[in-house]
């Protein structure tokens, strides 16, 4: 990925060898494998067992989980939250194991629209709840800084599985619980 690097640097009519740019191509290649280390971890992995028996029925939230992505057109960065909320069906899943499984879909090269149906299937598979959703609100640094150059533009896209798309109320409170 190295030699990559510097072929790029100089095709955009950089010197990979001047003093700023020697480094370059090492730390271009450590981010880029820590922004996509989604690729190396698998569900189980995430959830680690931590799937408890419990005999709760009402909606569990967690607003705002920041999220980071790449945008699989242009590998530039999207950047947001997420709120993920499910109806438990006799088992929950450990708090932080929700804002993880965002995060390991989170870290592949994304569309949005993409991620947050992946963080509905997986937990809907992992937990089955009786239903699952996800709203993520994030900004996009290939619309923000190229093309159309709307800075202050907010792309929203939910997912929803099982009681979230049969019951209307639960919908609903989903809904404005995230607002």
């Amino acid at each position: 990925m190295k030699d990559e690097v510097r072929k790029i640097l100089q095709e955009l009519g950089e010197d990979p060898s001047r003093a700023g740019l020697q480094g370059t191509p090492d730390r271009v290649e450590k981010s880029l494998k820590f922004l996509t280390a989604g690729y190396n971890t698998n569900i189980d992995e995430v959830v680690n067992g931590a799937i408890y028996k419990e005999n709760y029925n009402e909606m569990v939230l967690v607003k705002d989980i920041k999220i980071y992505s790449l945008c699989e057109h242009h590998l530039l960065p999207f950047v947001g939250k997420a709120h993920i909320g499910y109806i438990p069906d006799k088992h929950i899943i450990g708090l932080s194991k929700i804002a993880r499984v965002a995060d390991m879909f989170a870290r592949r090269l994304q569309v949005q629209e993409r991620l947050t149906s992946q963080i509905v299937d997986a937990l809907q598979e992992k937990v089955k709840p009786k239903g699952v959703a996800a709203i993520i609100e994030a900004e996009h640094f290939c619309m923000m800084m190229r093309g159309v150059e709307k800075q202050n533009s907010t792309m929203v896209t939910s997912a929803m599985r099982g009681i979230f798309l049969s019951d209307l109320r639960t919908r609903e409170e989903f809904l404005n619980l995230t607002k």
